[in-house]
């Protein structure tokens, strides 16, 4: 008969690690990339950690913002490099701006959230900063630089939301097969523009694309005056 294990004590068990932001933010990127954003909570990420939610809230405030801070997390893997021997500034923030979209890409959930979480840490300043520093040397404003930098982000993470939507939910293509076909086969008589620009109106590549929609954003920024800030 097998001997009966007695109970290990609380004392006798290893110490738990104390909390900190950064291994909050850590566990609950693990949890995404294993689970998906959905499971990102402030109650699953307690069970993870063995504590309890109200722990947690000393250092995230909700659920939004540890959405923020798992964004945030994932844009260390932005590269910002750009191409940073080059001549070129216009290309190095292209290249900027793809491998935003493309990290956001990976995580479709996240790219979702993005449309409305707004990280705020190191890694979004970073991006900030490389961003308006290109959009500077290509002799926009600051007005101009400072907004730009804003529409040049949404119109990425629109993009990364709507591509990577399509790319991974099955249903995205019946959605898509079905808008591609009520464009095709609109009447010329009841919706002549439409019929006047096909194929052109869903012709392209999604690179060709992006990088006519880059085009028509920095021409835009640096282009068109922006009202000056008061200080």
């Amino acid at each position: 008969m097998a001997a009966k294990r007695e109970p290990l004590s609380r004392r006798d068990r290893p110490a738990k690690p104390a909390l900190s932001r950064r291994w909050i933010v850590e566990t609950a990127v693990e949890i995404m990339r294993r689970e998906g954003l959905e499971k990102v909570t402030m109650r699953r990420l307690a069970q993870e950690l063995d504590t309890g939610p109200a722990s947690l809230y000393v250092y995230v405030a909700n659920t939004a913002a540890l959405h923020a801070a798992v964004l945030d997390a994932l844009l260390g893997e932005v590269d910002l490099s750009g191409d940073e021997g080059g001549e070129d500034w216009r290309e190095q923030l292209r290249a900027v701006m793809r491998s935003y979209t493309l990290v956001l890409f990976a995580h479709p959930q996240l790219a979702r959230s993005a449309l409305v979480a707004r990280p705020s840490g190191e890694n979004y300043l970073r991006l900030v900063e490389r961003a308006l520093g290109l959009l500077s040397r290509g002799g926009a404003t600051r007005e101009q630089a400072a907004w730009g930098v804003d529409t040049l982000l949404q119109s990425a993470t629109a993009t990364a939301a709507e591509q990577s939507t399509r790319e991974h939910d099955p249903a995205a293509a019946d959605d898509w097969n079905a808008t591609v076909q009520a464009l095709g086969t609109a009447s010329a008589t009841t919706h002549p523009a439409i019929a006047a620009h096909l194929p052109a109106l869903i012709g392209g590549t999604p690179e060709e694309r992006f990088r006519w929609g880059f085009d028509v954003l920095v021409n835009g920024i640096t282009h068109t005056p922006a009202p000056v800030v008061e200080e």
